[in-house]
């Protein structure tokens, strides 16, 4: 059960499946205290390596404090009216691999209109902003409104506000450090209430009315 979730935690956050397996220990490899470990390996660049490790202590742990403090640690239960020392399995996971694992996994580079773009398709989830707020101009008439989303927005997400150099390139910026969502608030948006979200792996943009961008945001985020 605990190498299937181990596995599977990490898919479902972004690492395709073909770039992790699971890889039983051989006896020979075993700690003196398991009966069976696995660990979640990462194809690194230099090929599979270890991500984690799952190990069934048994009931290792807990006897060896029992005999060093003198006090029991074993568990009774009344319905099979049965005394019993736990077992332990131990997820063991490193964040500095989990996150160059991660990066490794998001980073990718692709084409757009004969232009190279450097993007970090990372799970919304894992991305450091959910969502970008980029006000077409630093116009005073724009930048109110503009302010006005990234409030609303930030009552849930962590949200950058970009107001420097062309659209264009405020879009490759936040490509480049996984934001998955960038709301534009553009002229039109002063007389319709409406901004742009665009998606940073499709980079389809759709017009939504400010009345339901957090309703928006959330569908397209999953959270």
């Amino acid at each position: 059960y605990w190498c299937n979730e181990r596995l599977n935690w990490y898919i479902e956050h972004g690492i395709p499946a073909e770039m992790v397996m699971l890889r039983p220990h051989d006896a020979d490899e075993l700690s003196h205290y398991s009966t069976g470990t696995s660990d979640v390996e990462f194809k690194f660049p230099w090929g599979f390596d270890e991500l984690e490790g799952i190990a069934k202590r048994t009931d290792f742990d807990l006897k060896a404090h029992a005999a060093a403090s003198g006090e029991k640690l074993d568990y009774f239960d009344p319905q099979s009216n049965e005394r019993y020392v736990p077992y332990v399995i131990e997820p063991a996971a490193g964040a500095t691999r989990a996150m160059a694992a991660f990066l490794l996994a998001a980073y990718d580079e692709d084409e757009v209109n004969g232009e190279s773009r450097t993007v970090l398709r990372l799970h919304p989830r894992l991305a450091p902003y959910k969502v970008a707020v980029l006000p077409l101009s630093k116009k005073d008439t724009l930048t109110p409104l503009a302010h006005e989303v990234r409030k609303l927005l930030a009552d849930r997400y962590m949200v950058d506000y970009d107001e420097t150099q062309n659209i264009g390139k405020r879009y490759r910026r936040q490509d480049e450090i996984g934001t998955p969502l960038a709301v534009t608030v553009d002229f039109e948006s002063l007389d319709d209430n409406a901004v742009t979200v665009r998606d940073r792996d499709t980079m389809e943009q759709v017009r939504v009315p400010i009345e339901e961008l957090l309703a928006t945001v959330s569908g397209k985020l999953g959270f």
